[in-house]
């Protein structure tokens, strides 16, 4: 079994998912919900490494929204403009 912990709670716990990693279970550690860390008992059989991730996909998932993009302004402009016409009009930055 494998369990997902926030970095405070394996602080104030730890103790106890120590423990629980030397009973065979996994803890995953999470900081701002994305795993960083694993518990693992010492002589737990080694796992393949994951392969990273194209460069492609590390970049679009980082990418984020575009800068500067007013989508409030976007949605209003779409409800009454047809698509070349809502492009054309942020291509002039109106």
């Amino acid at each position: 079994m494998t369990a997902a912990v926030g970095l405070f709670e394996a602080k104030t716990h730890l103790s106890e998912y120590v423990a629980r990693a030397e009973r065979g279970e996994e803890v995953i550690i999470t900081r701002h919900n994305k795993p960083v860390a694993k518990l693992v008992p010492l002589h737990a059989p080694a796992q393949a490494a994951v392969p990273e991730a194209p460069p492609f996909v590390q970049r679009t998932f980082d990418m984020g929204l575009p800068a500067g993009m007013d989508f409030t302004r976007l949605n209003k402009l779409a409800g009454s403009l047809e698509d070349a016409e809502i492009i054309a009009q942020m291509m002039r930055g109106r």
